[in-house]
């Protein structure tokens, strides 16, 4: 995928234009003299430059390329009428002139062709080539300048934790460290030493001082990623460290200055989950000084293809890239994408198998036909394969936790199932000391059981909160 940096003060060019572009292998970045960034000539593989009037333009164009080392050929479009502005723009060192009526994506791409212009060797970390992640990307760079804790929103796979390094890189603190954790990867207790550290003896096995995540971060940024699935006394020590910006090691009794930006994210609705009394409303306040909602993938169409590019960059071998047809582009571009650029990288790596080093085509695409947003009965479709839905047995004559008005005899079966389910995982619960206990009876994973909690808690049914691991 070629970088082109568009600068026209006239015209921009309009959505099917950029679409059309893409569809080329051309990636369109469109710029203005006021809102033109270092980063933009930088980033650039050629600037295309329309001169309606005078060379001034382009002679501030070619003054910023120096003061910043840029290198990318410069294509100026000029009115047929005034042939003399193209003559003086290749005296200045333009690679080519063309008429600035030429707008066909065809006609660029063999104007490139022929003034031997290529995509530069190195691959863009992040893609925003659509107008929407445009502006998402603006607005994120902006609030990098500030040093204010930010929430991110949106669903998974939709490119959360790229964002938060954007927000890293981009900011005053872009030489510190970047400490990435997932808040639903492990146990609480667990949780809990990493992120606060622990002093020598705390506990059994603790031999020596051990620095947390947040001490770790000093200086820079950490990103709590799946805030929505920390537990509730998590939360109020989360809550103390964002007021006091300290933090005490686990049997420690010093207070430990911090100088660390925290970036939350998550796919929960956290004003659902303060509702059902889930996640804290204070906490929820304190992360979101600045909320940025990231878009699923099928809102940015413009982004598809040149992801694809960059994923098939990253899996080609050497000297050997993949294309696609153009069957295939169309195909990418008009599929939901449920799973998001998750999803879309795992459909190309699936194409270039199957292509074997060949062209990509519409056969080669295998999507994944599974009903993500429906999380609850993706999972209870899990259960009911592998035959857990019978009652588990209940110690010390213990009561199973529902009623006979739970299951009826002519309701619909997808309902009885779940009803079935819920009861399960009551009677696990009320015959376990611990969720984890709960889990292994009922052959799930404790995350899992904790998403099917949640799920039940939506649906508006009171569910256990408060048990021991």
């Amino acid at each position: 995928m070629m970088a082109v940096l568009w600068l026209d003060p006239l015209e921009q060019l309009d959505s099917v234009a950029l679409s059309a572009f893409t569809a080329q292998g051309l990636m369109i970045s469109q710029a203005s003299s006021a809102t033109l960034s270092d980063e933009d000539i930088i980033n650039a593989d050629v600037v295309v430059v329309n001169l309606s009037r005078n060379i001034d333009l382009f002679k501030q164009l070619q003054s910023r390329q120096t003061a910043i080392s840029a290198i990318a050929p410069i294509v100026a479009r000029v009115p047929r009428e005034m042939l003399e502005l193209g003559v003086e723009a290749m005296g200045q060192g333009a690679l080519t002139v063309v008429s600035s009526d030429q707008k066909s994506a065809v006609e660029w791409a063999e104007t490139f062709a022929q003034a031997n212009v290529a995509p530069s060797k190195k691959q863009p970390a992040f893609v925003f080539a659509d107008p929407v992640s445009r502006n998402l990307l603006a607005l994120t760079e902006r609030v990098a300048q500030v040093d204010v804790t930010v929430l991110l929103t949106g669903p998974t796979g939709a490119g959360k934790e790229v964002l938060a390094r954007i927000l890293h890189d981009a900011s005053p603190r872009y030489e510190g460290p970047f400490i990435a954790f997932n808040c639903a990867a492990m146990p609480e207790n667990l949780i809990e030493d990493m992120l606060f550290g622990h002093e020598k003896g705390s506990f059994t096995g603790a031999s020596k001082v051990q620095p947390g995540l947040f001490e770790q971060a000093q200086g820079g940024t950490i990103f709590l990623d799946e805030i929505g699935e920390m537990s509730f006394h998590l939360q109020a020590k989360l809550l103390r460290i964002l007021q006091e910006r300290s933090v005490v090691r686990l049997g420690g009794q010093k207070a430990i200055d911090l100088n660390i930006r925290v970036i939350a994210a998550t796919n929960r609705n956290l004003k659902n989950a303060i509702a059902q009394r889930s996640f804290r409303e204070d906490l929820y306040f304190r992360l979101s000084a600045f909320k940025l909602t990231i878009p699923p993938l099928r809102e940015r169409p413009l982004d598809i293809l040149p992801l694809v590019e960059q994923f098939i960059n990253q899996q080609a071998a050497e000297g050997q890239p993949a294309r696609l047809t153009t069957e295939a582009q169309q195909l990418l571009v008009t599929y939901r994408w449920p799973g998001n650029v998750r999803e879309l990288q795992n459909v190309i790596i699936r194409a270039m198998v199957l292509a074997n080093q060949g062209p990509i085509d519409s056969q080669h695409l295998i999507f994944d036909d599974m009903p993500i947003a429906d999380e609850f009965e993706q999972q209870r479709a899990v259960v009911q394969a592998n035959g857990y839905f019978t009652n588990p047995p209940l110690p010390n004559g213990a009561q199973p936790y529902f009623s006979e008005t739970m299951v009826e005899p002519d309701q619909p079966l997808n309902q009885a199932v779940k009803n079935s389910e819920c009861q399960s995982i009551m009677a696990a619960l009320q015959a376990s000391r611990s969720r984890d206990q709960a889990a292994e009876r009922l052959g799930i994973s404790p995350r899992t059981l904790r998403h099917k909690l949640q799920k039940l808690r939506e649906q508006g049914i009171s569910v256990t909160r408060a048990y021991a691991r």
